[in-house]
């Protein structure tokens, strides 16, 4: 018999072997290359006399840590003639959101707005600055009608602020965090409405979460575990009234700050560029940080966050404005990309202003200016540099 058809050129066993198992990194390296990222639903909760109400759904355990809550709101089923919608519509369908952890501390509250809308636009906790920041940009938003029969968007309540870091412990379902959402009057999102049915509200709220990782042979965890950032809505004082000088004080705070956003609210509640004055100063502790002027501030707003008077259809939301201080790595807020080295350490003694001198000649005068920073509070040392690396 010829040779080549008795002779094996290889082992029996050898197209049966099983692989290698990959799926188990090599111990030591950081937290996020031992775990997994995933999402899973928290609730789903509809109800048809939703706004005025609150909810206060439980939250679920999940095997690892929360990075954040992906909330959506759609209203549906309603009936409604004679409306419009409100500025802040849709985005103010809630009139207060709160997330706390299990020991109660506030991590977000704010309204509905600056909640579901600004802290995604300036904190780069939803979306990049390719427009997706803004809600109605993305795929999963439809407009609210003015029937109250249709309409949906998505937001995410951020914890993780850099790569792995400012994540929540989310196995023991003892210690959970809680959230509450105060959904506001119909009559504040839909204006002169005449009521033949009320809209359903239906609230669906996911999480992105690390998995606890698989076994290395070593304790791994996220860096700085404990450490939060935290965004507060307080009001500075005293008021603005048209064309008067005023130098502004914000609550006192403490902690290293991501993001400082001031918002102007008329005496009607409505959002109004108005009443900034010519050039905007931001003292700390008495001494002049930023003294610029409105438009190199505007400028500076569509470098950050890509809000440039209509580019990637991302246009800068009236009445606002931002200072991120988490451009470490450039000019740009890449959302998690950051080392936190540009963070402003502040301690509970220290005095931030804004400088309105003079304020503009705005109309429905006095006006407020609110107050939203991302404060993180470390665990220890604050931890600088890139965490994943």
């Amino acid at each position: 018999m010829a040779y080549g058809q008795t002779q094996q050129t290889s082992s029996a066993q050898e197209a049966g072997r099983p692989q290698p198992q990959t799926s188990v990194e090599a111990p030591g390296g950081p937290f996020i290359r031992h775990s997994q990222p995933g999402r899973a639903p928290i609730y789903n909760v509809s109800t048809t006399a939703g706004f005025g109400q609150i909810l206060t759904q439980p939250l679920v355990a999940r095997p690892g840590y929360f990075r954040n809550f992906r909330v959506t709101h759609t209203i549906s089923g309603g009936s409604l003639s004679g409306a419009s919608l409100a500025a802040d519509a849709p985005y103010n369908t809630c009139s207060l959101i709160q997330l706390k952890d299990a020991f109660g501390t506030p991590l977000i509250v704010a309204d509905g707005y600056t909640a579901s809308y600004l802290i995604g636009l300036y904190a780069g906790a939803f979306g990049l600055n390719n427009g997706t920041n803004l809600p109605a940009n993305l795929p999963s938003y439809t407009a609210y009608n003015t029937s109250g029969s249709a309409g949906s968007y998505s937001y995410s309540l951020p914890l993780e602020f850099a790569k792995g870091y400012g994540v929540l412990s989310a196995a023991n379902a003892s210690l959970l965090p809680t959230l509450q959402f105060n959904y506001n009057s119909l009559s504040a999102v839909y204006t002169g409405a005449t009521v033949t049915t009320q809209p359903t509200i239906a609230t669906q709220v996911d999480t992105d979460f690390y998995w606890l990782p698989e076994g290395t042979g070593v304790n791994v965890e996220p860096p700085g575990l404990g450490t939060t950032r935290q965004f507060l809505l307080q009001q500075a004082n005293p008021s603005i009234t048209a064309s008067a000088s005023a130098r502004l004080q914000f609550p006192r705070l403490g902690g290293y700050l991501s993001e400082i956003v001031c918002i102007v609210r008329d005496s009607t509640g409505a959002r109004t560029d108005g009443f900034w004055p010519s050039r905007f100063q931001l003292y700390v502790d008495g001494v002049p940080l930023i003294d610029s002027t409105m438009n190199e501030i505007y400028d500076d707003m569509a470098i950050s966050f890509g809000l440039g008077g209509g580019v990637n259809n991302a246009s800068r939301p009236t009445g606002t404005i931002a200072f991120s201080r988490k451009t470490s790595l450039s000019q740009q807020s890449f959302g998690l990309l950051d080392t936190g080295e540009s963070f402003l350490s502040t301690n509970p003694g220290t005095l931030l202003e804004a400088n309105f001198a003079p304020a503009g000649a705005g109309s429905n005068s006095p006006a407020t200016l609110s107050v939203l920073v991302g404060q993180v509070v470390p665990t220890g040392a604050l931890i600088q540099g890139l965490p994943e690396l």
